[in-house]
């Protein structure tokens, strides 16, 4: 099927998030007098949404915190975060030159995460790339996740182009779980935030960097 739309992840796959995700978790955790976790610990603990990263941060730093003390937390975390989501983070190498390429060829591009549509939206604002993209979709555009494919098909919804004419784009088990739920191909970035290597979950495609991309996307054109 000939591919016309490339959906993308956000954290770990476009951009390298992890260090202002670890700055403002680790803010909570200092409010909370708990250690500071480590990048390595961020990386494992990002995929399924801030609620998710706190908590994974508080049960890797001492007791586990009850739902109403994550929801104030919570809270903070986002206050925190809207005012230093692009200190330090930038896009993958590699990815500037494909979004162009992309766009150049008319492929249409969407974003589907975990991470709020807000805040994935003022991320790709702060780094001058949510200009290539024509739908952006949280966790909560729609109050679903990923895994569940029903953000995915959204964002081919509000692509205007049909699922099956599509490609994932991701570094996790959960971006393999949802290209799979909603039958389309997906390639999988060794580079990104994960427990287990990428490779583990089988994607239909491995690649190291960005610029091997391309080449991908031209053989299902």
């Amino acid at each position: 099927m000939t591919i016309k739309a490339v959906i993308f992840d956000l954290d770990g796959t476009l951009v390298d998030s992890a260090p202002d995700l670890m700055l403002a978790t680790n803010h909570v955790l200092s409010r909370l007098e708990r250690r500071a976790i480590t990048m390595d610990e961020v990386r494992s603990f990002v995929g399924h949404g801030a609620r998710a990263l706190i908590a994974r941060g508080c049960a890797a730093t001492g007791d586990a915190i009850d739902e109403k003390t994550l929801d104030f937390y919570f809270a903070e975390f986002l206050r925190f975060y809207e005012k230093n989501i692009a200190v330090d983070s930038v896009a993958f190498p590699g990815v500037i030159d494909l979004l162009r390429r992309c766009a150049a060829s008319g492929l249409k591009m969407g974003v589907c995460t975990n991470k709020l549509e807000g805040l994935s939206v003022r991320l790709l604002q702060a780094l001058d790339l949510a200009k290539y993209f024509g739908a952006v979709i949280g966790p909560d555009t729609i109050n679903v996740a990923k895994p569940d494919p029903a953000p995915y098909l959204e964002t081919m919804k509000r692509l205007g182009v049909p699922a099956r004419q599509s490609i994932m784009i991701g570094d996790s088990e959960t971006d393999i779980l949802a290209a799979r739920a909603a039958g389309v191909p997906v390639i999988g970035v060794t580079f990104g935030y994960t427990q287990k290597p990428v490779a583990t979950y089988n994607p239909d495609y491995l690649v190291s960097h960005f610029d091997e991309v391309w080449d991908i996307l031209k053989l299902r054109r």
